[in-house]
């Protein structure tokens, strides 16, 4: 069974009966809207929700500026030079292009 991630909870079929009922019940907790006792929707209070996508930004918006604080960024084209450098076979090798290097195990 499916974690409800909600201290209340109410049936699809209650919801569509009298969803004015079940909004005035639920105050400011949020509720899961249960389909075959799984859940299916959670109902918020808009001032959950506009709180949830504030707390959002707030984290994007802290994390964008971290990458911005940690250096100067880099090129992926000078990654990928970076890499293809690192990890290229060697131009002299008397190895055939089909056989595995020997440095890889088969």
């Amino acid at each position: 069974m499916e974690q409800v991630l909600a201290s209340r909870s109410v049936g699809i079929t209650e919801l569509k009966r009298s969803p004015s009922a079940v909004l005035e019940q639920t105050g400011s907790e949020p509720v899961a809207i249960l389909n075959h006792n799984r859940p299916t929707a959670y109902l918020l209070p808009p001032q959950v929700y506009e709180a949830m996508l504030e707390r959002l930004n707030a984290d994007l918006h802290m994390a964008i500026q971290e990458g911005i604080d940690s250096g100067p960024a880099i090129s992926a084209d000078d990654v990928f030079a970076e890499l293809n450098a690192r990890y290229a076979e060697p131009n002299g090798s008397s190895q055939s292009t089909t056989k595995t290097s020997s440095k890889y195990p088969t």
